[in-house]
């Protein structure tokens, strides 16, 4: 049985626009809360496959969405890369000893041993492909190298990225040394989420828009390119998703072997056709906060169909869903988009 999901990846006409919607496994779920609650806390909800499974598995049963995403985190990578991880309440993640110098740097784990620490990720995709209907697909995902490395270096969330940037322009090397060594784990990872049996991959880069243009593409987007291009050449049977949050102003120098291009909520979904339309499938844009009101939720996906109703297209969010929006509007969404685009 063909996934809807992925034909409409590669740009193949499909009986309607499927939707999925990022963060759809979250606290908006009371099913979710309820298993965060047994797990005791939230890496260990990430590092227990069966519960990892139940709760990537509950948006597909619940909402009706029409892919899963796999339940884990952008920062396991860190974490198993030698780097000390907790999610603090109201600060959230917080590594214990940032990596600023060269000896930091030189004691972290890398490669095949960094990536081969991800066992209960990959457990988690074989319980879930077992477990997931046969006609819904599974996506797997990583953070990019940058945003990775913004976390790494700056110890949590930033608001000004000072520390990460200071390294930029005052010591490029260490920089590209460290996103070096972040890509070589995060091309691994993807491989064996492949091999354990997810259907898409995403490349997530929440952090995109803290770069001036130039230095976007020089200590991100060139790296993205890498991995997916590593990606296309090993599995050219795997869609690739690329989603930089907030570039609108960079998309005139997009490229890449990749095959979906996400559409965050600050770029106009008519910008992002007008310049990519033509060579990638397009993904996106609601904003998240429309999901509060079914009025501005149907003027919203109203409108993003119609500007793509002679192009090639995947509903979502234009970022996280939020964990107070409620599960009635979320199901509102998620069945009007397969509504209005219903060939």
């Amino acid at each position: 049985m063909g996934k809807i999901f992925v034909d409409a990846c590669f740009g193949k006409e499909t009986p309607y626009t499927p939707v999925w919607m990022m963060r759809q496994a979250g606290r908006y779920l009371p099913e979710y809360k309820a298993v965060r609650a047994q797990a005791g806390n939230f890496l260990n909800l990430c590092h227990d496959p069966e519960k990892a499974c139940e709760v990537t598995l509950q948006p597909v049963d619940i909402v009706g969405v029409d892919a899963a995403i796999l339940f884990s985190d952008i920062l396991v990578i860190p974490n198993e890369m030698g780097m000390k991880l907790d999610f603090l309440a109201g600060e959230g993640p917080v590594f214990e000893s940032p990596v600023r110098d060269e000896a930091a740097l030189d004691a972290l784990i890398g490669g095949e041993e960094a990536a081969n620490k991800l066992t209960y990720v990959y457990e988690a995709i074989a319980l879930i492909r077992e477990r997931l209907a046969e006609d819904k697909a599974l996506i797997g995902f990583t953070g990019s190298p940058w945003t990775l490395a913004t976390y790494m270096i700056e110890g949590q969330g930033s608001k000004t990225y000072n520390i990460c940037k200071k390294l930029i322009y005052t010591n490029p090397d260490f920089m590209h040394k460290l996103l070096l060594e972040v890509t070589e784990v995060v091309k691994l990872y993807l491989e064996k989420q492949i091999e354990a049996g997810v259907d898409v991959v995403q490349i997530f880069d929440s952090w995109a828009a803290a770069l001036e243009k130039s230095k976007y593409f020089e200590f991100s987007w060139n790296y993205m390119k890498d991995i997916a291009a590593h990606i296309k050449a090993k599995y050219p049977h795997i869609p690739i998703i690329m989603f930089p949050k907030g570039i609108p102003a960079y998309l005139d120098e997009i490229d890449g072997d990749f095959d979906v291009f996400g559409v965050d909520w600050s770029t106009p979904m008519a910008l992002a056709k007008e310049h990519l339309g033509d060579r990638y499938v397009l993904q996106g844009n609601m904003e998240p906060c429309r999901l509060y009101s079914k009025e501005a939720t149907k003027e919203c996906v109203t409108s993003i169909a119609e500007t793509m109703k002679d192009g090639r297209h995947i509903f979502n969010l234009g970022h996280g869903i939020l964990p107070d929006v409620p599960v009635e509007n979320a199901k509102y969404f998620v069945s009007l988009c397969q509504e209005v685009s219903k060939r």
